[in-house]
């Protein structure tokens, strides 16, 4: 039998009793409690790998403390040395084999049966995410600058006009989604969203297109920093929204079209 109890000298006891012969032999070890002054130690998104398979991490341009505070630290390595290694992995193991298994993240996307949720969930989880860390970006936020402010103007009217619809597409979602920012087959922009780890490049997106920048809604994405406050995470993302790669990504849409 082990007990499991605290002294008031705030030690950590754990005591092991051992019935043998009608005695009992009890060993003690004494084990100190973390001090106030301790901290929690992070890690770093470069010590981060996959196991091997087709498709590697997307590696993060910055540290976890970089977002901050839009992204907690604690936020924002468990959300990428966790939960995104753990789409990654298993998206390798999906697809190993497969016909599947040398084409690109897009192409899977577009190709995958909606009714194989193994493939559907981590292609997807793969996907948003490595889409996700590069929408945002230390020391950015702001208006658009370049092309994209001046399509953003064109289809919404304004930046501001942008950021309200943005903002009330995603604080209507309920549960797990994403809210996306995504140009159409004509090319217009528009924005989107999809529940858990769907996206506009499935067969099933209401409203198809290719993504330009997304926005994580499911908890683990900013419950360590904001808590049950998902509006306040909302708000502040328009801190760290890359509007360069945002831009690059908008350019990129046209480029793949011609090949």
């Amino acid at each position: 039998m082990k007990k499991l109890f605290l002294t008031a000298t705030s030690l950590l006891f754990f005591s092991f009793f051992i019935s043998c012969n009608k005695k009992k032999l009890i060993e003690v070890v004494e084990v100190p409690l973390p001090t106030a002054q301790e901290k929690v130690t992070i890690g770093f998104p470069d010590d981060v790998k996959a196991a091997p398979g087709s498709f590697l991490l997307e590696k993060l341009p910055y540290s976890y403390d970089a977002l901050a505070p839009t992204i907690s630290p604690l936020t924002l390595e468990m959300h990428y040395s966790k939960h995104y290694l753990t789409y990654t992995n298993n998206l390798n193991t999906a697809i190993a084999g497969t016909e599947y298994e040398n084409l690109t993240i897009e192409e899977i996307l577009t190709k995958l049966d909606i009714n194989d949720t193994e493939l559907r969930n981590n292609a997807g989880g793969f996907y948003n995410h490595s889409l996700y860390w590069k929408s945002m970006a230390p020391n950015a936020g702001g208006n658009p600058t370049d092309t994209i402010a001046a399509v953003i103007n064109r289809d919404f009217g304004s930046y501001n006009d942008f950021k309200t619809a943005f903002k009330q597409e995603a604080t209507k979602q309920f549960g797990s989604a994403w809210v996306w920012l995504i140009v159409d087959k004509a090319g217009k922009l528009k924005i989107t969203s999809s529940q858990n780890q769907d996206n506009p490049l499935m067969k099933n997106a209401a409203v198809p297109g290719t993504p330009v920048l997304a926005l994580d809604l499911w908890e683990h994405a900013y419950y360590l920093g904001h808590q049950y406050r998902r509006r306040s995470y909302i708000e502040s993302f328009f801190n760290v929204i890359n509007w360069e790669k945002v831009n690059e990504n908008y350019r990129n849409t046209f480029i793949r079209k011609r090949y």
